[in-house]
């Protein structure tokens, strides 16, 4: 496959570049369409935070874009001058830009190793080529099939077992000690980005009531009302307190907002029974003594952390399962696309091989007629049929092989060698 990426990631490109690269809505379909007019390609593009990679393909075996010329193209795109561009850009091409696809769609290459959320971009980033009519046999075909490999890495190894951001191991801490949360109260304390996410996979567990108060009542009305809360005053914070089952700490205060003697008479206030406490603020909000392990269950942020590296340090434990599985796909994926894409020269070529040995054995057999048993006909027949097959399986074979490794030299390759060879039409090849 005549088959090239080209693009930026985490790992390569710091987010400076990539989100002066990012594209996206009109941007993404104008991208898709220069690239068209440029150099008459099918591409796809799949921009995330973490990267920008452009996928492109050709059927018939014409060099594809260079990374100079395609980085002077993007960079106007963007705004961006191209020279620079063209330093950032990496490239892969053949049967390695079909590993680099397979093992993103599986986020083995992503920063959070298992994340889900790849897939879905991946196969948006096609869906969005498709409708603009960018991508067409080639890239169809490998897209299609990456999805395959996405799915069977998720359901076969363990690589997106378990949570792995602070705010969903937060919400596996307060399952483990609630078993249903209908009458439960959340107070959030605090209405930062960390509170919005946190509070956002609490609200999934659909309490009866949440409370938020923040310093700034504006913000803490803000977040409230986007979560369906009500907002309450920063001095009834001892209030709030008593009434919480659930409670989720987030404030910058420099010093613990709760001290020990606070919270003994908050406690008298309590009508309610076990409370757990998520003090995710750096530094903490509550003092550690506060956790008694039965009235007051209070986690921090190095408790939540730890939960996390353990199920990140799991998760790598099954990435050679997964590497194994990418490479099944690409061979399979290779495999098919050179059965499909040399099906029609292959199938003339048999049938050639056919004719003339029909010919051939139809004519010895009637020269021998009445001096051959039937059993010795069926074994001319076997034997011809056999020499054939060993004569067809080094064309065929050396085919595959250079489909599968890309080789193509001067628009030269073993397929235009057997259309003169023997004499195959182009057309029905």
């Amino acid at each position: 496959m005549n088959l090239l990426m080209m693009g930026v990631n985490f790992r390569t490109t710091p987010v400076q570049v990539r989100e002066k690269l990012a594209l996206g809505g009109d941007t993404l379909t104008q991208a898709l369409e220069a690239i068209q007019r440029a150099f008459n390609c099918e591409s796809v593009i799949l921009s995330t935070c973490n990267r920008v990679e452009m996928y492109f393909a050709r059927l018939d075996g014409t060099p594809l874009p260079a990374v100079g010329e395609m980085a002077e193209l993007l960079g106007r795109l963007v705004e961006l001058e191209g020279g620079s561009l063209a330093d950032s850009l990496q490239s892969v091409e053949g049967e390695n830009a079909v590993r680099h696809l397979f093992r993103v769609v599986s986020s083995l290459d992503s920063l959070v190793l298992g994340e889900g959320q790849i897939a879905g971009q991946v196969k948006q980033a096609y869906e969005v080529a498709r409708q603009a009519g960018a991508s067409g046999p080639a890239l169809n075909g490998l897209f299609q099939w990456a999805r395959q490999v996405a799915r069977r890495v998720r359901t076969e190894t363990g690589l997106a077992q378990g949570h792995v951001s602070v705010s969903s191991v937060a919400v596996d801490y307060v399952r483990e000690v609630f078993d249903h949360f209908g009458d439960k109260t959340i107070a959030v304390l605090g209405a930062g980005k960390m509170a919005e996410l946190t509070l956002r996979q609490l609200t999934e567990l659909k309490p009866k009531r949440v409370i938020v108060t923040n310093r700034s009542f504006e913000r803490a009305e803000s977040l409230a009302r986007a979560h369906g809360g009500q907002a309450v005053p920063w001095t009834d914070l001892d209030s709030v307190l008593a009434r919480a089952d659930i409670v989720l700490s987030t404030t910058g205060s420099p010093e613990p907002i709760v001290t020990l003697d606070r919270w003994r008479q908050i406690s008298r206030q309590r009508k309610k029974g076990r409370c757990v406490v998520l003090d995710i603020a750096v530094p903490r909000d509550f003092d550690p003594r506060i956790h008694d392990g039965d009235a007051v269950c209070l986690f921090n942020i190095d408790d939540l952390n730890s939960v996390r590296n353990a199920t990140l340090e799991e998760r790598r434990s099954h990435i050679p399962a997964a590497d194994q599985i990418v490479e099944q796909e690409a061979a399979r994926f290779l495999r098919d696309w050179t059965r499909r894409k040399h099906g029609n020269a292959i199938a003339k070529l048999t049938r050639e091989f056919e004719s003339k040995r029909e010919t051939i054995v139809s004519k010895l057999l009637q020269k021998l007629n009445g001096r051959l048993s039937p059993e010795d006909k069926r074994y001319i027949e076997g034997a011809f049929r056999l020499l054939q097959n060993q004569y067809l399986h080094g064309p065929i074979a050396a085919l595959a092989e250079e489909s599968a490794n890309g080789a193509v030299q001067e628009n030269h390759t073993l397929l235009d060698a057997l259309r003169k060879l023997f004499r195959l039409p182009e057309a029905d090849a």
